[in-house]
């Protein structure tokens, strides 16, 4: 899930006993706001010819490398060696997502702690209130380590669609019981 309050409320209200996986999709698009937030201060920051380089390089620099064109990975390169605060962000950036390869939680947590002390005496105030954010949903970020919870988000995505396509077919009923039967009967193979 989001690691929105309304939806933790929500599953503490109605499914107390339930384990909190959040999903990574989130926790990088809060990473990736970060990093915009480093890049516009540096671009208020910097006056005259240094902004040319900055100004324009918002999708560059939140794109994963390996998916820029050519011509992106020429400009990030030029970004990269012209400001040191934009280069030491995107670094922290593009090595968090190693996160979600570990396999063990006690791994994450010393990858993560690790990561967190790299802030350490870089004024990167924005990657401090995400390593906050993260540091506080910890449960429910390192739950992704376990092999069990490896599931491709593509499933999970699909199966929320499904559930919403059943409550839209049982709008009007005010039974519960009723629409979680339909839910485990919608998910039933075809016989």
């Amino acid at each position: 899930m989001d690691m929105w309050k309304a939806f933790e409320n929500s599953t503490t209200a109605h499914a107390p006993q339930a384990a909190r996986l959040y999903d990574k999709f989130y926790a990088l698009r809060h990473l990736g706001e970060a990093m915009d937030k480093v890049r516009r201060s540096e671009y208020a920051r910097l006056t005259g010819e240094d902004r040319k380089f900055v100004k324009g390089q918002r999708y560059t620099l939140l794109a994963h490398r390996a998916n820029l064109t050519l011509d992106g990975k020429r400009a990030l390169r030029l970004l990269l060696k012209a400001n040191k605060r934009i280069r030491t962000a995107n670094l922290l950036k593009e090595s968090f997502g190693q996160l979600w390869e570990c396999r063990r939680e006690g791994w994450a947590r010393r990858f993560f702690e690790n990561w967190r002390d790299a802030l350490e005496g870089q004024d990167l105030k924005p990657f401090e209130k995400f390593a906050a954010m993260i540091d506080r949903h910890w449960e429910g970020i390192a739950a992704y380590c376990r092999p069990e919870n490896k599931v491709p988000l593509g499933f999970v995505e699909g199966l929320n669609d499904k559930i919403r396509v059943i409550q839209r077919r049982a709008y009007g009923l005010g039974d519960e019981e009723d629409l979680r039967f339909r839910i485990l009967t919608g998910m039933l193979p075809a016989i």
